[in-house]
């Protein structure tokens, strides 16, 4: 009898249950985790990119006393208005991560970034000049999903 009791040791279903339960409970965790840093890092992407254009539109500004127009910021075709006027800024900094456009729209909406020009008669009329504007990204990592970060132009 004794040998047979050696032969059957082993681990009950109770400690079996116990070590799925943990593992379950860290996995839960991890992907939890997992996912909030994924958006903490869209986010941020999405503010790099709006300080990147409110540094470029203010250069430009600088120079010619005027900000470009909405049409003016989607032009991106070779010798475009883009590549000639805003030098050094990343084909990269139009797109929201999670957007598949690289067109600015007019108001903010999701996975793309605003620019809202003002007066809104400078889009489509030469004489008037464009004196401020205001960029928007919508960000994830908001609780109701609501937060967005603005950069306003220093002439404001």
């Amino acid at each position: 009898m004794t040998s047979l009791n050696k032969q059957q040791r082993g681990f009950t279903i109770v400690e079996l249950l116990i070590v799925i339960v943990v593992i379950g409970i860290l996995a839960a965790l991890v992907i939890t985790t997992f996912n909030g840093i994924q958006t903490r890092g869209r986010d941020t992407e999405r503010q790099t990119d709006i300080k990147a254009l409110h540094g470029q539109l203010e250069a430009y500004y600088a120079q010619n006393g005027e900000y470009p127009t909405l049409a003016n910021m989607n032009d991106k075709s070779s010798g475009g208005f883009v590549e000639t006027n805003l030098k050094g800024l990343d084909d990269g900094a139009f797109e929201d991560p999670t957007g598949s456009s690289t067109d600015l729209v007019a108001s903010p909406a999701a996975d793309s970034y605003a620019y809202d020009i003002e007066p809104d008669a400078c889009e489509t009329d030469a004489n008037t000049d464009c004196t401020s504007y205001t960029l928007t990204a919508t960000l994830e990592g908001t609780i109701d999903g609501s937060g967005t970060y603005v950069k306003d132009s220093l002439n404001n």
